[in-house]
C-alpha cells in the first residue's frame, strides 16, 4: 500500500481536466449521485453512513481493468497542496469491480456501478474532489466527475431567489441572496478564507465560483447583492420527451421506428420562444434518469437515434446552436448541433441515447466564444423554476485546504 500511495502522491494529473469530462468515446449514460437516487447533485456528508454511486456504460463489449482514485482540489476546483495520504484513509486507488452485461439489447454496453466510500477507500476531509477513472493506470483516463464532501457539523445557509434587484433585468434574471451563520467556525479573515459557491440546475459551466459576502457581523455573513454578482439568466422551463417505451409513443414523441439496425424516435417539433410569455412546466431542472419500461430487469435498457426538429421562426446568425442538458452533460458536444435540413426546412439535430426519460434546452453559442446562451431560442423568465446549490467553503486557521463547511438548495420565491 505505501508503494502506491507514494507512486500516485509523485503522478501529475496536468493530462486531466479538473471538471466532468469522458475521454473515451465508447463511454455513455455517466450518472454520479447519492447511492439509490436516479438524480441529484454528489454531495456527500463526511463521515457519514451516505455512499456516492457512480455508473456508466461501455459500448466496448470486452470488460475493462478499471481504477479510481480521487483528488482533492480548492474551493475553485484546482488540485489542493495536500498529498493523497492526508486525505484518503486506505488505498489510494482501487479497481471497479461490479460490471454486468446489456440484456437482449440491439446496442450491446457494459455497465459499470461503482459505491464509495467503502473499505477500502475512505475520505477522511471535507471540501471539492475529482473522481478519476482510468484503465490500467492513469496515463489512460476514462472520465472525471466532479463531486463534494461537506463537514458533518455544518453552518447554517439561509436564503431565498427572486427576481434581480436590477431594474433592468427584474423580468429576465434571478438572484440568490443568502446568508451564512458559521456556528462554531472561526472565521479569521472572510475577505480571503470564506468563499461562495452558486450552481444553476447543477450545471458547472455558469457557475458563481469564489463569491465573497458583502456584509457581516461575527458568525453572521450576508451575500445579498443588487448588482447581478449573485444573478442568472432565469431562461424557460425544460422541454421533455419519455423514450422508456418504443412500443407507442411516449410524451413528445410523434414517431418510432427501427432502420440500420438501430431504434430511432422523433420528437415533436420544437419552436423559438425568445419573447414568448413565461409557459409553467413541471420539469426535472434539466436532469434525465434512464429506464425501460417495457422490459423488467437490468441493463435493459436499449440506445435509441433521437431526432430534435427546431422550426425556423428567425435566422440563426453569427453562431451555433446546440442541444443541452444533462443528456450532453451539460456541456457543449459537436453531436448535439442543429443543422439546417433544406429538404425540410427545419432545423434538425440527433443524439444517440439510453432509454429514459429527458429534460432539454436549446443553446446559442457565438463563435469564437464559449459561452453558452440559453435566452437565444429559449427566451428568459424571472419565474422559471431553476434550482440553485449555494456550497460555503472556508479555509480554517491552521489548515491549508478549503473545506466545505455547509451547502442548502433554493428555488423560486414568486
Amino acid at each position: 500500500m505505501l508503494f502506491i500511495m507514494n507512486g500516485l502522491r509523485t503522478q501529475s494529473f496536468d493530462h486531466i481536466v479538473l471538471d466532468n469530462k469522458l475521454y473515451v468515446k465508447d463511454i455513455h449514460s455517466v450518472k454520479l449521485t447519492l447511492d439509490g437516487l436516479g438524480f441529484g447533485q454528489p454531495i456527500l456528508i463526511l463521515n457519514s453512513s451516505e455512499k456516492l454511486w457512480l455508473r456508466f456504460d461501455d459500448f466496448q463489449t470486452d470488460a475493462r481493468f478499471l481504477k479510481y482514485t480521487l483528488i482533492h482540489c480548492t474551493h475553485d476546483w484546482k488540485v489542493s497542496d495536500m498529498s493523497q495520504i492526508e486525505y484518503i484513509e486506505g488505498f489510494p486507488e482501487d479497481q471497479i469491480q461490479d460490471f454486468s452485461y446489456s440484456l437482449n439489447t440491439i446496442q450491446s454496453y457494459v455497465h459499470y456501478e461503482l459505491r464509495f466510500p467503502n473499505d477500502f477507500m475512505n475520505i477522511t476531509k471535507s471540501g471539492n474532489y475529482i473522481l478519476f477513472v482510468y484503465e490500467d493506470d492513469t496515463s489512460k483516463p476514462i472520465l472525471t466527475r466532479r463531486l463534494m464532501i461537506v463537514e458533518p457539523m455544518q453552518a447554517g445557509v439561509s436564503g431565498r431567489v427572486k427576481s434581480a434587484a436590477n431594474v433592468e433585468d427584474m423580468y429576465t434574471r434571478q438572484e440568490v441572496d443568502f446568508v451564512v451563520n458559521t456556528g462554531s467556525y472561526t472565521v479569521r479573515d472572510p475577505s480571503l478564507y470564506l468563499n461562495a459557491t452558486i450552481m444553476q440546475n447543477g450545471r458547472w459551466d455558469n457557475a458563481i465560483v469564489g463569491l465573497k459576502y458583502r456584509s457581516g457581523k461575527p458568525g453572521e455573513f450576508s451575500f445579498d447583492y443588487d448588482d447581478n454578482q449573485n444573478s442568472f439568466s432565469g431562461s424557460s422551463e425544460f422541454r421533455t420527451f419519455d423514450t422508456r417505451t418504443l412500443f407507442s409513443n411516449g410524451d413528445r414523441i410523434v414517431s418510432i421506428g427501427f432502420r440500420n439496425n438501430t431504434n430511432y424516435v422523433y420528437v415533436f417539433e420544437d419552436r423559438m420562444r425568445p419573447y414568448g410569455a413565461y409557459e409553467t412546466n413541471s420539469t426535472l431542472k434539466g436532469k434525465c434518469y434512464f429506464r425501460n419500461s417495457d422490459y423488467q430487469g437490468k441493463n435493459r435498457e436499449d440506445y435509441v437515434d433521437v431526432i430534435f426538429s427546431l422550426r425556423p421562426d428567425y435566422d440563426i446568425i453569427g453562431g451555433d446552436v446546440y442541444v443541452f442538458g444533462e443528456l450532453t452533460d451539460w456541456q457543449i458536444k459537436e453531436e448535439a448541433k442543429v443543422r439546417f435540413n433544406p429538404e425540410i426546412n427545419y432545423w434538425e439535430a440527433k443524439l444517440y441515447l439510453k432509454q429514459g426519460y429527458f429534460n432539454y434546452q436549446y443553446v446559442y453559442v457565438k463563435n469564437g466564444t464559449n459561452r453558452i446562451d440559453e435566452t437565444y431560442i429559449e427566451g428568459s423568465h424571472w419565474e422559471t423554476g431553476n434550482e440553485y446549490t449555494v456550497l460555503i467553503y472556508l479555509q480554517d486557521e491552521g489548515d491549508i485546504y478549503d473545506k466545505l463547511i455547509g451547502f442548502n438548495y433554493f428555488t423560486i420565491t414568486p
